[in-house]
């Protein structure tokens, strides 16, 4: 058998990365982050449990990376959906629905992502949190922003802190309060975006996140 070559060598190591990802969002979501284990992420994934350590440090990087495939991937889902608009107040209000969104559908991954950002290293720079930047820097710049360098780090910290409010345990504030926040400053009309009362198309509250994660099974073309 000939050696595999380099593409088909990065794009299974890119699946076993997905793997990962989804199993460490699905476990934390069903047994909370102290029950999970490295080993039982692994497992979930069909990975030996030494590969986990080849691309993440440990498992709170693990799960940090994961949230932020969630969050970017949710605020993607939302920005794009039909119908499509390029107005930027409009996506600015998608995207304060999608966070705040995520947060409650998703309380106990968002409590334990913001747990793990207020530890010594802070945000981990991996692709994820990354991408989900450069979404909310585009969204600033869509709104009108004209110092985005400026306004992104505000806009992510408000939203960090209305998540923060929201998965607070015993008193979390109600999201209708922080939405209401958040319009006000951005210039938003109720209206937009998906208000709280409202479902946007494909439902909220789901329980499968596995469109989120690119783990395709089809079998990978090894004689390239």
């Amino acid at each position: 058998m000939s050696p595999r070559s380099a593409s088909v060598n990065e794009e299974l190591r890119r699946r076993s990365r997905e793997r990962l990802l989804q199993a460490a969002v699905e476990l934390i979501r069903e047994h909370g982050y102290e029950a999970t284990t490295l080993a039982d992420i692994a497992d979930r994934a069909g990975s030996a449990r030494g590969l986990v350590s080849y691309y993440f440090p440990g498992k709170r990087q693990l799960v940090q990376s994961a949230v932020h495939r969630l969050m970017h991937r949710t605020l993607e889902e939302a920005l794009e959906r039909e119908p499509r608009t390029e107005d930027g107040r409009e996506r600015m209000a998608r995207a304060v629905d999608a966070i705040l969104g995520l947060a409650r559908e998703q309380a106990v991954l968002m409590r334990q992502h913001m747990a793990g950002l207020l530890q010594a290293e802070g945000f981990v720079q991996c692709p994820e949190q990354q991408r989900l930047a450069e979404l909310l820097r585009d969204t600033m710049a869509r709104h009108g922003s004209q110092h985005v360098d400026a306004d992104y780090p505000m806009l992510r910290s408000l939203l960090m802190g209305a998540v923060y409010a929201m998965v607070l345990p015993n008193v979390p504030m109600p999201i209708t309060t922080l939405r209401a926040e958040l319009f006000e400053r951005y210039r938003l009309d109720w209206d937009m975006g998906v208000p709280p009362d409202t479902e946007a198309p494909g439902g909220t509250g789901e329980t499968d996140l596995s469109r989120f994660f690119a783990t395709d099974q089809r079998p990978v073309d090894q004689s390239k």
